[in-house]
């Protein structure tokens, strides 16, 4: 396995903004696994496939290891890629798809079934070896091309959001199998995904990329409880974090906030600065669990439509002039068009400014 180093690297392309990528860096350790992660056009794609060999650097380094690869062919660089859409050769057996790439280096025949009938094994694919890709189900025809990028036993993985054209409950199987087998491999790896719950659960460190510029990286833990920008709060986090507009005031001398005329208490270990703002609007992030039900101290609301999902449910209603919506236990959720008492959690609850979208 090797480090991925990215210097100074920007993509123009000529009449479009789109896919746009200024002058990025980036440092991937070896056996690291980071996924990219935005909206369609934020050059998520694009990063991946300036790595990969398959788009030119318009500037900048690209290094693989001790070896600057930006300006090396594909072939060249010890990559393997996994796409969305598996591309796998529909005359050919499982096992020669696996084996096509080995077979044109002229590795040795012996090494060449070694290494398929491992990759097989650990992906648990041994009995799909003889069947052909039109008799293969969406989630076995993704084990096999990560066998045949496993096969080749490359520096670095590559991963296009290969688990896009399956349904959601295979998405959750390939998720799991996609993060057991870089624990088994220590594999650089670097993913991109639109899907922020694949960034949340396969990822040692996220990287959210808004117009071509990184927004915020780290654990996933660090973006979802200290989202640096409002952007990274809204786009990090199913359901959505809420967005209301709240007024610093002080209560027995310390800053709260006023929301909608709730007085909600702020740590002021986590919002340092928040003393500077009194009589500020600002803009309150409240994800749907910071809304506790029970109880009789709190607020009321409308329910306007409440969504039972198993262990939670999660209620809608408007408050401070926004939709907004709380998870909470079954047994004390109102029901649709009825009223719902709500508090509201200050502990982790993330604050911005208005005019810039940086956290407070």
């Amino acid at each position: 396995m090797a480090d991925v180093t990215l210097r100074a690297v920007s993509k123009i392309y000529e009449n479009s903004a789109a896919n746009t990528i200024e002058d990025l860096n980036l440092e991937i350790k070896s056996g690291e696994f980071v996924v990219l992660v935005g909206p369609s056009g934020c050059g998520k794609s694009t990063t991946l496939r300036m790595v990969a060999g398959l788009e030119e650097v318009t500037d900048g380094e690209i290094w693989i290891g001790d070896r600057r690869v930006d300006g090396l062919d594909p072939r060249e660089r010890n990559i393997a890629m996994v796409f969305q859409n598996y591309a796998l050769y529909p005359h050919m057996t499982v096992a020669q798809n696996m084996s096509f790439g080995l077979r044109l280096s002229g590795m040795d025949k012996a090494e060449i079934r070694r290494r398929v009938e491992d990759a097989a094994r650990i992906l648990d694919i041994s009995a799909l070896l003889e069947r052909r890709p039109k008799q293969l189900s969406g989630g076995q025809g993704q084990r096999v091309a990560m066998g045949r990028a496993m096969v080749r036993n490359p520096a670095v993985f590559l991963f296009d959001e290969p688990l896009s054209n399956l349904d959601a409950k295979l998405r959750g199987q390939m998720r799991t199998e996609i993060r057991r087998l870089h624990k088994r491999l220590s594999a650089t790896t670097i993913y991109v995904t639109h899907d922020q719950v694949e960034a949340m659960t396969l990822a040692d460190r996220v990287i959210v990329l808004n117009k071509g510029v990184i927004e915020q990286q780290g654990t996933p833990e660090d973006l979802y409880e200290r989202p640096a920008t409002r952007f990274v709060a809204g786009f990090i986090g199913s359901p959505t974090m809420n967005f209301v507009p709240g007024t610093v005031t002080l209560v027995n001398g310390r800053p709260a906030l006023s929301i909608d005329g709730v007085i909600v208490n702020v740590p002021a270990e986590r919002h340092p600065a928040l003393s500077a703002l009194v009589g500020k609007v600002i803009d309150v992030g409240l994800r749907p669990e910071h809304f506790l039900a029970g109880g009789d101290e709190g607020f009321e609301v409308n329910v306007d439509m409440a969504e039972l999902l198993g262990p939670s449910t999660l209620i809608h209603f408007s408050f401070a002039g926004a939709s907004c919506c709380a998870t909470v236990l079954p047994a004390l959720a109102a029901r649709e068009g009825g009223r719902q008492r709500l508090r509201i959690s200050g502990e982790q609850i993330s604050l911005f400014d208005p005019e810039t979208g940086r956290a407070i």
